[in-house]
């Protein structure tokens, strides 16, 4: 177990920016951003502008600390705490970990005694979900939707029984096609709210039926996308067994997946046990024979 002793006066320090109001930047920020000895951003140039838009004069170093840099840039940062600087992380927007960058320089600081703090911020999660409407007393975040077509049908299968609402990202461009898939592999009558463009001037929340928010998203949309959908509110019922493994021979079939690989999917889209479909596709196979 690692506790966060600090045996170094420097600090890795994440903070949360504004969405897209720069106006939700706290006076804890503007001080941060002041401050620090070294500002690691995902893009130099927004967390420019952002300290311009406050009035804040950047004084330390501004280095880049993206996605595709981050792992090389670890060791550079951690030895600037070490050596008793003030190392704040920021995003593009929202809170730094949160599906962005700073989750290896945090992990790093951890494991070697150095302190890690956070200055509260934005985020667009909780913000979509305070904002949807929709019962969201617990919720489970799971990022952005899989691209590729059988990991999302497989993600969303797995959402059918899920209780608890589920708030994740979209881009725009994929949208209709998630909302779709969501409306046939869950259940085309749950609710949702789609959040667009949130805190800034077309912000926008669309609430309504899975059904219903597919047919909207279909027509086009723009901007930063956080979807929240509702938790099952009844417990699902799954159709009769010979449906199921109809449903899982058609899956090998034209999706070309694996027999234990399509009944795991249909298993969790029924929230009933992947061995107990397993065996029934076996068993109608035999007696087919």
């Amino acid at each position: 177990m690692n506790q966060n002793n600090t045996t170094h006066g420097g600090a890795i320090i994440v903070a949360g920016t504004p969405l897209g109001n720069s106006d939700d930047a706290s006076p804890r920020l503007r001080h941060a951003l002041a401050t620090a000895d070294v500002v690691a951003a995902e893009d130099t140039r927004r967390a420019r502008s952002l300290a311009a838009a406050m009035d804040v004069d950047i004084s330390g170093r501004v280095v880049s600390n993206f996605d595709h840099n981050e792992a090389s840039r670890v060791d550079t940062l951690i030895d600037e705490a070490k050596h008793g600087r003030t190392v704040l992380v920021v995003s593009d927007a929202g809170m730094p970990v949160i599906s962005d960058p700073g989750f290896p320089l945090v992990e790093r600081a951890h494991d070697e005694g150095i302190h890690v703090g956070c200055v509260p911020g934005p985020s667009a999660v909780t913000t979509a979900l305070a904002m949807s409407g929709l019962h969201v007393g617990t919720f489970c975040f799971e990022g952005f939707a899989p691209r590729k077509t059988g990991a999302r049908r497989e993600w969303l299968a797995s959402l059918v029984s899920e209780r608890r609402a589920c708030v994740f990202f979209e881009s725009p461009h994929r949208l209709a096609e998630t909302l779709a898939a969501a409306a046939e592999m869950i259940d085309d009558q749950r609710r949702a709210a789609v959040c667009r463009e949130l805190t800034k001037v077309y912000e926008e929340v669309r609430r309504g039926t899975l059904a219903e928010l597919a047919a909207w998203a279909a027509g086009g949309v723009r901007g930063e996308i956080t979807v929240v959908i509702e938790g099952a509110r009844n417990r699902v019922v799954h159709p009769p067994i010979d449906d199921l493994v109809d449903d899982v021979e058609a899956r090998v079939r034209a999706d070309g997946l694996r027999l234990k690989d399509a009944c795991k999917v249909v298993a969790e889209q029924w929230g009933m046990k992947r061995r107990e479909l397993y065996e029934a596709v076996l068993d109608t196979r035999k007696r087919s024979e």
